[in-house]
């Protein structure tokens, strides 16, 4: 090794014996020394920097490893939840009555943007929006959880799609989804039973955080209302990748929720379209039971109204438009209407005078035409009177004076519990909200709410008239019960998911003869001599029907005008015209089908509710399959086409 010479110091000498060398062994051991603990110091630094390092790492990656994972994961994905779809409706031919369509939606995610009116701004840009869009975007901005979606615009069509795919890049947090929408194939041939669903309220959300999901909609009437517990299912959940600045760049993974369950109902669509036909442009309700087992087959209510306005929210002039109808659209007259009975309540009158003792099939009455009480005079229909007459022929002459006496000597409260064993009083358990409740009042009831009974009133009852009040779906309970003499429950629900619903009506407690009496009056009603009904007899071969007419006052006519003999209720305005009513079961011998109809201001139940029904019970049992064996070829052969 050379060394540069320092002019600075003296020349180097080299020290030579013992002395010399000890010296330089010294330094070197001084030297080494120094380096000794500084490599030490520094490797235990290092030492310390790399086991920690190592530490963390495998806190990471070991203790924490698959919790960062999922942190990390969620950084570049979003998870929300979707709505299920809804559970599907068909009648008891497996016709489909409410079902799901695909409806293309435009969603923003709020979590992904930090800017969301600049987002909506944009977005109108590209996928207009009116007024009513951008009050809902606000209103839900403030009441929805940020994490869920806020939906932007519905039923997008696929101009639309693609115009929102090209500006993405410009739209953050925002995606195209696809859920479904409500469908009613039938519209307004069902509407009052189906129902329509329409989108949450606040009420709603706060009840269950679900209902804010996208595409979430609640049953607003119907069975569409009644039954959303089995309708509306289990939501799924949609895992999406999103870039840094919360544009979605694809769909990661998607498991749809659990379907709403399968509803089969007892209707017949065939001959609901059928029945409405038959009722045209009447102000009217028909139902259509088995009166064996209460299901309800057909139920009408006219007009009715188009569901499918409801699903994506109805305009205001709409709704004005169906509240204001003097016709009443919007409310199913079948189990809403309420109506005097009439003299279809005559049949009821006597089974409760049967029952209580009070008179036999064999007891007559006299019928001079009219019915004298504390000066007050009762008219019956027919001028002239009907002489004197029984049972058998007071039904089929539907005689008011026989019944005014029969009620008097009853009493109102042994009307009122054969009534409502019948199902005239009281509500019956039929899957449709807003079922309006028949009232057969007794003296006692009306006394507890601060209202005087008197002898005329137990006389009007007796008729129908007066405070006793009836749904259509009441009175065909009612004769449905009468001619099988067992407490059928009217119901719509068939099956549920597969699930079979299956009653078992217990008997009547009637004597069968008295039964009996009620139904051969009103067999001869239409089938005998001088009936009040000849007009529904059916043109079936072998098949014979019992029926019972009824016509309902809306309001008083007075004595004079009634006693001048020029008193005609077809003069009257519509308004003010009686209601027309007809009740019925078939074949006589062996009862199958119960059929009820009220024309509003029909006039007269002979000439105008007694006609449409036997068309409508001809048309039941040309459906029914056990029946068509029993009918002529010639008739037979017209059961698809229904027709005349």
């Amino acid at each position: 090794m050379f060394f540069r010479r320092d002019e600075t110091r003296p020349p180097f000498r080299k020290r030579s014996g013992p002395a010399a060398d000890l010296s330089f062994s010294e330094e070197q051991a001084v030297g080494g020394g120094m380096f000794t603990r500084r490599a030490l110091l520094l490797l235990a630094v290092q030492t310390g920097v790399m086991g920690t390092l190592a530490h963390h790492l495998y806190e990471m990656q070991v203790v924490h490893g698959d919790e960062l994972k999922e942190q990390a994961r969620r950084n570049r994905t979003s998870r929300r939840q979707i709505a299920p779809a809804r559970g599907e409706i068909y009648d008891r031919c497996g016709v489909l009555l409410a079902g799901n369509r695909p409806n293309w939606r435009a969603l923003v995610m709020t979590e992904e943007t930090t800017d969301l009116q600049a987002v909506v701004d944009r977005f109108a840009t590209i996928v207009p929006l009116d007024e009513r869009d951008r009050a809902r975007i606000e209103h839900d901005r403030k009441h929805i959880r940020r994490y869920v979606p806020l939906t932007l615009k519905e039923f997008l069509s696929w101009d639309d799609v693609a115009r929102l795919g090209l500006n993405a890049p410009t739209l953050p947090g925002v995606l195209i989804d696809v859920g479904t929408t409500r469908e009613y194939p039938l519209k307004e041939l069902l509407s009052h039973i189906i129902g329509y669903v329409a989108p949450p309220n606040e009420a709603d959300v706060q009840r269950d955080g679900i209902m804010a999901l996208p595409g979430m909609k609640v049953g607003r009437a119907g069975l569409e209302q009644t039954q959303e517990s089995h309708l509306r299912g289990q939501p799924g959940t949609v895992e999406m990748e999103v870039n840094a600045h919360g544009r979605v760049m694809g769909e990661l993974e998607r498991v749809e929720g659990q379907p709403g369950s399968r509803l089969e109902l007892t209707l017949d669509t065939v001959l609901q379209t059928r029945i409405k036909d038959r009722i045209g442009e009447r102000v009217a309700s028909a139902v259509v039971m088995d009166c064996r087992n209460g299901e309800v087959m057909g139920l009408v209510s006219t007009p009715s109204f188009d569901p499918t306005l409801f699903d994506g929210g109805i305009s205001r002039t709409q709704w004005n438009s169906l509240l204001t109808d003097q016709r009443t659209p919007l409310v199913d007259k079948a189990v809403s209407g309420l109506y005097p009975p009439g003299s279809t309540f005559k049949p009821a009158v006597a089974l409760a005078a049967l029952r209580a003792h009070a008179i036999t099939p064999s007891d007559r009455f006299s019928c001079p035409g009219y019915y004298d009480m504390g000066g007050v005079r009762f008219h019956c229909w027919s001028r002239y009177g009907h002489g004197s007459i029984n049972l058998h022929q007071a039904l089929k002459y539907s005689c008011d004076v026989y019944f005014y006496q029969v009620a008097r000597r009853c009493g109102m409260e042994s009307i009122h519990e054969a009534a409502a064993i019948l199902g005239l009083d009281g509500a019956l358990p039929i899957e449709l909200p807003h079922v309006r409740s028949g009232s057969v009042p007794t003296p006692e009831m009306r006394r507890r709410h601060g209202h005087h009974w008197n002898g005329g009133d137990t006389v009007n009852a007796g008729i129908g008239q007066g405070l006793v009040q009836t749904t259509p779906l009441a009175l065909a309970t009612y004769v449905s019960r009468l001619a099988t003499g067992r407490i059928v429950q009217p119901h719509l629900l068939r099956s549920v998911s597969g699930r079979e619903i299956v009653p078992t009506p217990e008997p009547l407690p009637f004597a069968r003869e008295a039964l009996a009496a009620a139904r051969g009056g009103m067999f001869a009603v239409v089938n005998e001599p001088q009936g009040t009904a000849p007009a529904a007899r059916l043109n079936l071969p072998g098949v014979q029907m019992a029926g019972k007419t009824g016509s309902a006052q809306v309001r008083n006519v007075p004595r004079a005008l009634r006693e001048s003999g020029h008193f005609n209720s077809m003069n009257l305005p519509w308004q003010y015209r009686p209601h027309a009513l007809f009740i019925c079961f078939a074949p006589y011998d062996n009862p199958r089908y119960a059929v009820s109809v009220v024309v509003e201001h029909g006039n007269a139940g002979a000439t105008e509710a007694a006609p449409l029904a036997a068309q409508i019970m001809t048309d039941t049992l040309i459906r029914d399959p056990a029946s068509r064996t029993s009918l002529s070829r010639g008739v037979v052969a017209r059961a698809d086409g229904l027709d005349d």
